[in-house]
């Protein structure tokens, strides 16, 4: 399948362990491949911003879900758990950003191979899908961000936050020159 990828689609891949590297992450997802789409500025990127995305909005929001960082206040309150007094407390033991210290020890920069999730599998198998549905020859970045729209999950749910599925879509499947 790699073989019909385009250079620009390549290069995103490149990037999504480089992106996964970077957090810290033992896999690549796809908010991992969705990360390397952005952060390799292909034709994709250019499209999501004529559908009036905001790309570095996108980013935050990728790493977010990548990194767990991203915690449902609202959610954990339902819970009883008061995320900001958590905080507060951990700082008044252990001293200011007590938590992120913690979290950051425990983690160490990942070297060598980083396996794909299944999720981000299924995603890149989808951008083949969508570049045979397109009848297009070659997968291209456009179609590595179709196949992780497609895919379903928190990834997906970043990619049309800003702006809706349908315009996501629409502007990923027009002409490269049309973006």
């Amino acid at each position: 399948m790699f073989e019909r990828f385009t250079k620009d689609a390549r290069t995103a891949v490149v990037h999504a362990q480089e992106e996964a590297r970077e957090l810290m992450c033992s896999s690549i997802g796809p908010e991992h491949v969705a990360l390397g789409v952005l952060s390799a500025g292909g034709p994709a990127v250019q499209a999501l911003r004529a559908a009036g995305a905001d790309p570095a909005a996108l980013s935050g929001r990728l790493r977010q879900v990548a990194t767990g960082s991203g915690l449902d206040k609202e959610a954990l309150a339902a819970l009883g758990i008061d995320l900001e007094e958590v905080s507060r407390s951990a700082d008044t033991l252990f001293g200011a950003g007590a938590l992120e210290r913690a979290g950051r020890r425990r983690q160490r920069r990942r070297t060598g191979h980083i396996p794909f999730t299944g999720e981000a599998k299924k995603a890149l198998e989808l951008s083949l899908r969508e570049a045979l549905r397109t009848k297009d020859k070659a997968i291209t970045d456009r179609h590595v961000l179709l196949g992780v729209l497609r895919a379903g999950g928190p990834a997906s749910d970043a990619l049309r936050a800003d702006v809706g599925e349908d315009h996501v879509r629409g502007a990923l499947e027009a002409e490269p020159g049309a973006a």
